[in-house]
């Protein structure tokens, strides 16, 4: 099986595979996203006794891995702000073969190394149960201000067909999802992609951190899959009012959003859309006063 990279940063190569269409068999190149792990190292501590350690491991497509630690490592917790990164020394990615990336921290920044040595939140509460996970992420969360984020339901119509044309791996490979920040206008002001749905929203995240852009109080994330608990906390932790995701939100993903006030649209496609939380902030053009009407009332 022949393989060779087909982009420049090594998010996806090409392999042959074997077609079977119609009764017939034949050899055609298809383009793979890639999946590799990449170690997350932070360095803190004071100057002259500083302490390198890794802390976690995730399978993602390479590229922007910098931005991903980043936002891992904020939307864990470990930091709460830019400017808990060391501005004297540049975070640094290895190199390619290695696949490990080192942030590093201001001297100043306090780190629980016994918060360190167990998983991370989004892991540890594996098996726990979902009030037991709300109360987790009511400790962990920064403040909240009042949500008052609004936006027109014609304009969300448009996201998924506009993050679409922004989906450049994905075009070429189908294997990728994508996380995307919009304005109240419409505007794509950033799209990550990634195997996994979590690392391309710590990219997302991670890439407005690192411009000192966080909190996002006043952006729409926009997922390319389902809503699930991990990414409404990821959210949250960012400060992000509104979460649109083409497709379900979990029963967990809608209680956080309804805990916490977050905006929770999902199902989101070119004429429809449902809202699981906060349905006051979405200007219709004129609200329906007539009953849904089920199949079973129409043959009635």
């Amino acid at each position: 099986m022949k393989r060779s990279t087909a982009n420049l940063n090594g998010s996806s190569e090409s392999t042959d595979v074997q077609r079977f269409d119609r009764g017939r068999q034949y050899s055609v190149c298809e383009t793979l996203a890639v999946e590799e792990p990449l170690e997350i190292r932070i360095e803190f501590g004071p100057r002259g006794h500083r302490v390198n350690r890794p802390i976690s491991i995730t399978m993602r497509t390479p590229g922007h891995d910098r931005e991903l630690a980043a936002g891992f490592l904020y939307t864990e917790g470990v930091i709460r702000d830019s400017a808990d990164l060391d501005e004297n020394a540049q975070s640094e990615v290895k190199n390619a073969t290695s696949n490990s990336v080192c942030i590093k921290l201001a001297p100043d920044v306090e780190v629980n190394t016994a918060s360190l040595s167990r998983n991370f939140y989004t892991t540890s509460s594996c098996g726990v149960c979902g009030k037991a996970s709300l109360l987790a992420l009511q400790t962990v969360c920064p403040p909240r201000i009042q949500n008052s984020f609004k936006i027109g339901a014609e304009m969300l119509l448009q996201f998924p067909d506009l993050l679409r044309t922004r989906q450049a791996i994905f075009q070429q490979t189908g294997g990728l999802h994508a996380a995307a920040l919009f304005t109240a206008e419409g505007v794509i002001e950033n799209v990550r992609e990634d195997v996994g749905r979590h690392n391309a929203l710590d990219k997302l995240i991670g890439a407005a951190l690192l411009e000192d852009r966080v909190p996002l109080r006043d952006r729409v994330l926009m997922l390319s899959g389902r809503a699930s608990f991990e990414l409404l906390q990821k959210a949250l932790m960012a400060g992000i009012p509104m979460v649109a995701a083409v497709g379900a939100p979990s029963s967990l993903a809608v209680q956080v959003a309804r805990e916490f006030d977050i905006t929770l649209i999902g199902f989101l496609r070119a004429d429809h859309f449902n809202v699981y939380n906060g349905a006051e902030r979405i200007r219709a053009v004129k609200p329906s006063t007539q009953p849904f009407k089920t199949a079973e009332s129409i043959s009635a």
